[in-house]
């Protein structure tokens, strides 16, 4: 995609665990072309578009490792849906996103993925698929269908690899299952990062698939054994690996404020928000559909029909990094949990997640208040923070 030339100017820039106040950034032809402090932009302007920040914070567009919806879409609904759930997310900041699937049956997995697959060909906001199942523990499955979790099996691995033509950039595994080594190994060594979740693991169990190369965590807290002072589980043993990435869901209902500082403080660096969002994000209340089951959303709250248990979030990823400011985290710290480390978690740190010079010029403009005033993608403003994107 081809854009005009950019500047944005007397910004706060926050990229990379910094803020620098009076900075500017231009794009060229769909990248960061230059950066620098003051007046400096001046030298650089003709021709250009220019946009005077007016001391607001511009950061990278954000990046959200484990989607499953928004804009009443799920990501199961089909192209046309996915185009319309990635652009509701995009108006909340998100230039960058993996499409998460609920366990179904292969054969619909299969299909799923090549969807997924052939947006990422058409939209560079679609950085790829995730499979969240169907290899999970039944006592931990929370909102997933039970009847379609099954054991690991390497020659369904393979084939669900093969569908999404090598766009599948994680998995989440319960690993005290059998396979789970194997499955690992294959995995890794096909460039897919496995992620450790809805698990009944203990800490030893856990530590010991990060040790054998699984290298995230899926939805810290949620979908697994809590922390014991005698039996530590599943997080602990995430804070203790150094490659591995926590995802926190940080809406104020999957996690305690308090569990959210707890989790930047053990694992500083490798803290990913991200939404778990499922098709109510950015729409209302009302009854949906996670794959095969039904949901109720109250309040924004989504649960199973009927029940209790929390199913995904109505979540956006500008109001995480609200509740992350507001409850003692660093802004700083909290841009680089939707930014630079969930790129290095899937292997794009050198060239996702910054406004560094080279890298895509996919930015937000944020008021002093962190509300999204304007997104670029690719050089191209696409949304103004009121849920209208141009067609990409």
């Amino acid at each position: 995609m081809s854009s005009a030339s950019v500047i944005i100017h007397s910004a706060v820039l926050v990229d990379r665990n910094r803020a620098v106040p009076d900075a500017w950034v231009r794009f060229d032809d769909g990248r960061v072309a230059a950066r620098g402090t003051g007046d400096s932009w001046r030298d650089r302007m003709p021709p250009a578009a220019v946009t005077d920040a007016h001391g607001r914070y511009l950061t990278p567009g954000f990046l959200d490792l484990h989607c499953h919806g928004g804009g009443g879409y799920a990501v199961e609904d089909g192209a046309d849906a996915i185009t319309s759930l990635v652009n509701t997310h995009t108006a909340h900041g998100t230039t960058g996103m993996i499409l998460s699937l609920v366990s179904a049956t292969t054969d619909d997995l299969v299909t799923r993925l090549q969807i997924i697959a052939d947006a990422s060909e058409r939209d560079t906001r679609v950085l790829g698929s995730h499979l969240e199942g169907p290899f999970l523990d039944t006592d931990f499955r929370g909102a997933h269908d039970p009847s379609v979790l099954r054991p690991l099996n390497l020659a369904t691995i393979e084939r669900l690899h093969a569908g999404a033509r090598g766009t599948l950039r994680q998995i989440t595994l319960s690993p005290e299952h059998e396979g789970t080594f194997e499955a690992i190994d294959w995995l890794t060594r096909a460039g897919v990062r496995v992620a450790v979740g809805h698990t009944g693991a203990d800490f030893d169990t856990a530590l010991a698939a990060f040790n054998a190369g699984a290298s995230l965590l899926t939805h810290a807290f949620n979908g697994m054994r809590g922390i014991h002072h005698r039996a530590p589980g599943p997080v602990v043993a995430a804070m203790t690996a150094p490659h591995v990435t926590l995802e926190l869901i940080n809406d104020g209902v999957h996690i305690h404020p308090d569990v959210v500082n707890l989790a930047f403080a053990g694992a500083p660096g490798r803290i990913a928000l991200i939404t778990d969002a499922m098709a109510a994000a950015g729409s209302k209340d009302g009854r949906y559909r996670l794959g095969t089951v039904e949901v109720d959303v109250r309040d924004g709250i989504a649960r199973l029909a009927g029940g209790t248990a929390i199913a995904g979030s109505s979540l956006t990823l500008d109001i995480a990094l609200r509740r992350a400011v507001a409850g003692g985290i660093p802004l700083p710290m909290a841009v680089a949990a939707l930014t630079a480390t969930p790129a290095t978690a899937i292997g794009r740190g050198e060239d996702l997640g910054s406004l560094e010079v080279g890298f895509p010029a996919d930015a937000v403009l944020l008021d002093t208040d962190l509300t999204v005033t304007t997104v670029w993608v690719e050089g191209r403003p696409v949304a103004r923070g009121d849920d209208r994107v141009t067609q990409l």
